[in-house]
């Protein structure tokens, strides 16, 4: 089963593992192919999805920055994903790639893994990107009475807000200037940018800020231990990684692409095999 991952700077992504792992604990061989588009171009994007569809894929996965681009290439059955309006799972058949969205479904989860069924509580989303849409949306979800958005680009903060409002009018929605104000008073974090990845390190939250918080997230999982979580371990605030959502997530694609859904103890067993590769570098 030829499978894929497009995305920017990408090469140390476990995707390609995690999937290869899945398809040696349920019989599926598979050959994934790393696309990365270093240069973040929108064009090359659009000439490497059409190659894979073109080129015998089942399906790709797609990553930052192009989720929300990948969802204007695709048809959309649930209007859940079609609300979110960013994709990062999709399957090439005889009726064209139709897209999904597994950070939705993986990050709900991660948290049920981590928290149970502990409400969400208040949260400021630091980026309304592709994966700050779909945590934002799960946080619906999961009970949050308020979310706070914040974006470098204004513009994308709005366009979240707006949709949230509309498919969620009972909960408040905030969009704030900075990450500070967001996370003043906020029961819960989540970083959803790049910032504190390998190539872009950093906090995107002056730490400062950070104190009577009771959770934080970063999607971040390279490195897993991000500045944001060392610094909100440090103000004694709960903190759960992005390791956690890429397991989820990577596991939900693996159904969409075959089928087959992988169990809690396929999954703990991936997770020993892809921490121990790492460990050995």
């Amino acid at each position: 089963m030829k499978l894929g991952l497009i995305g920017k700077a990408i090469q140390r992504s476990n995707m390609p593992l995690l999937q290869r792992l899945a398809g040696e604990r349920t019989g599926r061989p598979v050959d994934y192919a790393l696309l990365d588009i270093a240069d973040g171009d929108p064009a090359r994007f659009d000439a490497t999805f059409r190659a894979c569809a073109d080129g015998g894929f089942r399906g790709v996965n797609v990553t930052h920055p192009f989720k929300e681009r990948a969802a204007s290439r695709v048809s959309i059955e649930d209007p859940l994903v079609r609300a979110i309006g960013a994709v990062n799972t999709v399957t090439f058949d005889g009726g064209g790639p139709r897209g999904r969205n597994t950070d939705y479904t993986g990050f709900l989860r991660a948290w049920r893994w981590r928290f149970g069924e502990r409400p969400a509580g208040t949260v400021a989303v630091i980026g309304a990107g592709g994966v700050g849409r779909a945590i934002a949306f799960a946080l619906t979800a999961l009970g949050a009475p308020e979310i706070r958005l914040c974006d470098l680009d204004g513009d994308k903060a709005r366009s979240l807000a707006a949709g949230l409002r509309a498919a969620r009018p009972a909960i408040a929605i905030a969009v704030c200037g900075d990450a500070e104000a967001a996370v003043a008073g906020a029961d819960g974090i989540v970083n959803a940018t790049p910032v504190g990845m390998h190539y872009k390190p950093g906090c995107p939250v002056d730490d400062a800020a950070l104190g009577g918080q009771r959770w934080a997230f970063d999607a971040v999982y390279t490195p897993e231990d991000t500045a944001l979580l060392r610094a909100a371990r440090g103000r004694e605030i709960e903190v759960f990684s992005g390791f956690g959502l890429f397991l989820a997530q990577g596991a939900d694609a693996f159904e969409i692409f075959t089928g087959v859904a992988l169990s809690d103890d396929d999954i703990a067993a991936i997770e020993r095999d892809i921490r121990a590769a790492n460990a050995t570098g």
